[in-house]
């Protein structure tokens, strides 16, 4: 039964976030006054934006402003109904900023810029990074150094000279590097201008004798970590811990149909060897072959060489089902088990994209002949999320677009897909639109406006209400996405990174390591709950792109990660079109309080939308690049695109989509043995890995 629930009245404009890039309306523009400014850190200043027609009559809607990122604080953030908004702005970071306002509508979106000229403030001091003053002749230990301006401002942009009193015990290369050449001592200074520090260095006679290296592999694959276990030994075998220590690499990459007879490759021509090795001793490679690993410290070094076959993960992917949607384009997915009298089906939900506000339920049963059951529309433009709850019993969408403003989401019974039926809307502080939801325990995760999620409780969905809400205070901030799981919400802030709340976290004790895999945040949480959620950690995006992010516990290792998808797109030069760019951060939270970037997965043509984390298989939505499948098992370092870790990919297109012919991957959930994602261009597709065909490394 199709069921159509819509308003049409005013037009209205709104805010959409994160979203692929669509016309600018030619009807309507911002009006900035003063029309520019000039402001030192710290300043502050109020600036009036109006938003007109073409003939500078004033429009009566809403609009959002917003500063830039990390630089640039604007309130409020959002205009009075009638189109006007007094904004207070204040600096704190240097540069040409951005103060920007922003409406959407069905006409097209309209967008309005303002210069803010920030000049940078003079320097202040320069500090060294926990120098090394005690040092051993024969080593090279690097120094690096902060140089902070008068706003307390770490300077990036700065070159910073590096100088060695005394050149005959040691001297400086371009790098940092300071190579010890004799016992003794030297002043070393770092110098900027009229700044510099500067501190005493000792070099003592170095007792080492030799080096020893323990390497237990003999052969890895592409993509293995392995720990090159270096000691420096006195003329008594006696380990001397406090003396750097140099790893390197030289190979030679080998052909799949190379033939290696005494370690020797039968080719004369190899591809160039590739791998990653850190100044901790780990190593991994990209490409296969003969690898030789060396340590070296104090004019003494050693070597090991290992062999590095394909990773041989490669699949075939074989398509299952596909519902073809024609009229609209398609946004995110759910998927989920029926309940009740539907017990033992299977059902999807698909959202729609700057459309007039349509749902489409679909009984995938049969993945083979899945079937679009029921639609539900809404007064919206875009329906961009929807998600179902644990007990398959209530579903959201959220509302991006609505013509009376009301943006907000639609809470919906979904007990039976074949006739759902709207229960709520909830529009409280929701009006600048939603762009993602999340159901967790009988309590919705909001976005709003790309500002903060609100918690909304929905224990009785007929009458839900909001019980905490979660924002954070750094200047031009804005969020796109959250998921909950085990009581911790992980959002995704752009240049604020990643975000670990704990919105009701079971406290986990370290003993339960053996029986669980671990989550170092559960460890910590027991303090939040959905009306007072307690941030546990946090890591920044330093190229602010961060725009999903999803927890994954290595069963491999014992490592916990999120891992944090990109969001951005590059302008062509001379067109509007953007071509989208990025990839998944694996960042290792296994210490908390010391989070580290370790491995990148890229594809190189193409950017990263969304993803899910079954086991150690990633997989990811791509765009324009497709559905891709990771193999993500053991230790992570380095580019994992290049290591042959990629298990499939496919790129779905029909003839009969929206867009024709073309592939736009944006969700992708993993359930039951296949692989559902939906396709902005052609809808909903089901694929299955080919296990008993391996097709190698790619």
């Amino acid at each position: 039964m199709k069921k159509i629930y819509s308003i049409v009245l005013l037009l209205s404009f709104t805010v959409l976030l994160g979203q692929p890039p669509s016309s600018q309306s030619k009807d309507l523009k911002f009006i900035f006054e003063p029309d520019s400014l000039s402001l030192n850190i710290g300043e502050e200043a109020s600036v009036l934006i109006r938003l007109v027609d073409a003939d500078g009559n004033q429009v009566n809607s809403t609009f959002m402003i917003r500063g830039q990122r990390k630089a640039l604080d604007a309130k409020p953030r959002r205009s009075d109904s009638t189109g006007v908004a007094n904004i207070n702005v204040k600096a704190f970071g240097a540069g040409k900023l951005n103060l920007s306002a922003m409406a959407f509508g069905k006409s097209g979106r309209t967008i309005g810029r303002m210069k803010i000229n920030v000049p940078l403030p003079p320097l202040e001091k320069i500090t060294f990074v926990n120098p090394t003053k005690k040092v051993f002749a024969g080593t090279i230990v690097n120094y690096s150094v902060e140089v902070y301006d008068k706003a307390k401002i770490l300077r990036e942009d700065i070159k910073v000279d590096l100088i060695s009193k005394n050149k005959k015990v040691a001297e400086f290369d371009n790098f940092g590097n300071l190579n010890i050449k004799k016992s003794g001592k030297t002043t070393i200074t770092a110098k900027i201008d009229d700044l510099e520090e500067s501190f005493m260095v000792s070099a003592k006679k170095n007792p080492a004798k030799k080096i020893k290296l323990d390497i237990s592999e003999n052969q890895i694959r592409t993509g293995d970590v392995i720990k090159l276990n270096a000691k420096v030994l006195d003329a008594g075998n006696k380990v001397i811990n406090n003396i750097p220590i140099t790893y390197s690499y030289s190979g030679k990459a080998m052909y799949s149909t190379d033939n290696f007879i005494n370690n020797q490759s039968t080719a004369s021509v190899g591809l160039p060897a590739s791998g990653m090795i850190s100044q901790n001793g780990k190593f991994v490679a990209e490409t296969p072959g003969l690898y030789t690993l060396t340590a070296q410290s104090s004019g003494y070094s050693v070597s090991k060489r290992i062999k590095v076959v394909p990773r041989n993960v490669q699949k075939r992917l074989e398509v299952v089902g596909h519902g073809t949607i024609s009229n609209h384009n398609t946004s995110d997915l759910w998927v989920w088990a029926g309940v009740g009298k539907h017990a033992g089906k299977d059902f999807a939900v698909t959202g729609t994209h700057s459309a007039d506000g349509e749902a489409y339920f679909w009984d995938i049963s049969d993945p083979a002949n899945m079937t679009i059951i029921d639609t539900i529309k809404v007064d919206a433009r875009t329906v961009n999320d929807v998600k179902i709850s644990e007990n398959g019993r209530v579903g959201v969408i959220s509302r991006e677009g609505a013509s009376n403003r009301k943006n907000g989401l639609v809470i919906l019974d979904v007990s039976d897909p074949f006739n759902v039926r709207i229960i709520n809307e909830y529009n409280d502080n929701l009006t600048g639109g939603v762009h993602n939801v999340f159901i967790y325990e009988d309590h919705i995760y909001a976005l709003s406006a790309g500002t903060r999620y609100d918690i909304i409780n929905i224990s009785d969905p007929a009458n839900p209400f909001r019980v905490g809400s979660y924002e954070l205070d750094t200047p031009g901030h804005s969020i796109h996405d959250v998921w909950v799981e085990n009581g911790l919400a992980y959002s995704s802030n752009w240049s604020d990174g990643v975000h670990v709340v704990d919105v009701g976290g079971i406290k986990q004790n370290e003993q339960s390591r053996e029986r669980n895999k671990f989550n170092p945040f559960l460890a910590l949480a027991g303090q939040g709950s959905p009306g007072n959620p307690v941030k546990l950690g946090s890591k920044e995006d330093p190229n602010g792109h961060n725009h999903a992010a999803f927890p994954f516990q290595s069963e491999s290792t014992n490592k916990f990660y999120i891992i944090a998808g990109d969001e951005w797109a590059a302008s062509v030069p001379g067109s509007e079109e953007r071509i989208y760019q990025g990839g998944f951060h694996f960042l290792d939270f296994t210490d908390p309080k010391d989070p580290k970037e370790t491995a990148i997965y890229q594809v190189p043509e193409v950017g990263s939308h969304n993803h899910w984390v079954k086991g150690d298989t990633l997989f990811a939505g791509y765009y324009y690049g497709g559905i891709r499948i990771l193999d993500i098992s053991g230790e992570l370092m380095g580019d994992l695109y290049a290591q042959g870790r990629e298990i499939a990919f496919f790129k779905g297109v029909d003839p009969d989509g929206s867009t024709a012919n073309q592939t736009n991957v944006w969700g992708v959930i993993p359930y039951k043995g296949l692989i559902y994602f939906a396709d902005l261009n052609n809808g909903l597709w089901a694929v299955r890995l080919v296990d008993d065909e391996p097709l190698g490394t790619n």
